[in-house]
């Protein structure tokens, strides 16, 4: 098992590596002039070439990231061209913000999903037709159109819940759990449509293998079959399936956080691209992919629990 953690700490390390250096070349691609930002409009050339060499941008590419990636392995990913504040406390500020409405997004979308999936695997008739249905339109329905759906009708019409901003959970744990429902709920739906599906389609197939008929012919009982025998055999396809909408999820997050208004990780990311922030935007690259690789390994060592075949690969 160990070896078996080994080789995916080391996939996920290279993946880190050429994702990073993948978005500080295209960084330098953009053609925004950061140091043309910082200085204003109004600056001359003569200003601007200063504040070029401030930052370094006078120097050779292979130059400015060498020194990028030299701090960052020891933790320092330097200082916000903009915020004038290091980026690795701008990440521990911003990043409860995105890891709420992610995480309980998830979270709502597990539970759901397993529930919605199971009855409609179980029951099949009109409840299986009505899964499949409402999981197709959850599907096709964009996260950010959902979300100004739920903004203007329950925040702006109804008044039940804030249509914006972000209550810190040591502030208000109520207040906190109120800003980040309509957030949770409109990255949820889609994951919920997707994999309440594979829910549905693994439970099926399980259920017509010869073992579960064994089962039931000794005399266990249905409860008993479906929820420890069927489930860890249909889990594994369910969990592949979550671990991709958990990357997706934290993508839609950037387009949710600009919708309600929070400060988080994603709404930071957008604002550092457009200006050219370099740095702040390598700390989010970083931060984000550390996060899946997390998640990867965390399913990979599921997967081993589930099925320890898949430890010897």
């Amino acid at each position: 098992m160990l070896t078996f953690l080994v080789r995916r700490v080391a996939a996920g390390l290279v993946l880190l590596y050429v994702l990073a250096t993948a978005a500080f070349a295209m960084m330098s691609l953009t053609g925004t002039d950061a140091a043309r930002n910082i200085a204003g409009n109004t600056a001359t050339a003569q200003q601007v070439a200063v504040k070029k060499h401030e930052l370094g941008l006078d120097r050779p590419w292979l130059t400015q990231y060498g020194e990028w990636l030299t701090h960052a392995v020891q933790g320092d990913f330097g200082t916000s061209w903009f915020g004038n504040e290091p980026v690795s406390e701008s990440l521990v500020l911003k990043a409860p913000v995105s890891l709420s409405i992610v995480v309980s997004g998830l979270l709502l979308a597990t539970v759901l999903s397993v529930v919605l999936g199971i009855a409609a695997a179980v029951r099949r008739g009109w409840l299986d037709r009505v899964v499949q249905a409402t999981a197709i339109v959850g599907y096709a329905v964009p996260s950010f159109l959902l979300a100004l759906m739920l903004s203007s009708t329950i925040a702006v019409q109804l008044r039940w819940l804030p249509a914006t901003g972000y209550v810190q959970f040591a502030d208000s744990p109520s207040g906190w759990f109120q800003s980040i429902t309509l957030p949770a709920i409109s990255l949820a739906i889609g994951a919920i449509a997707a994999t309440a599906q594979q829910v549905r389609g693994s439970v099926i197939d399980v259920l017509r293998q010869d073992f579960v008929r064994t089962l039931r012919s000794r005399g266990l009982s249905e409860r008993r079959v479906l929820f420890r025998h069927v489930l860890r055999n249909a889990a594994p396809p369910a969990l592949t399936v979550l671990s991709l909408q958990f990357i997706s999820l934290v993508g839609g997050a950037v387009v949710i956080e600009k919708v309600f208004g929070l400060p988080g990780v994603g709404s930071a990311a957008v604002t550092a691209t457009v200006n050219g922030d370099t740095p702040l935007v390598m700390g989010v690259v970083v931060y984000l992919v550390l996060i899946v690789v997390a998640v990867n390994l965390l399913v990979d060592v599921a997967y081993g629990w589930l099925n320890p075949k898949v430890r010897v690969r």
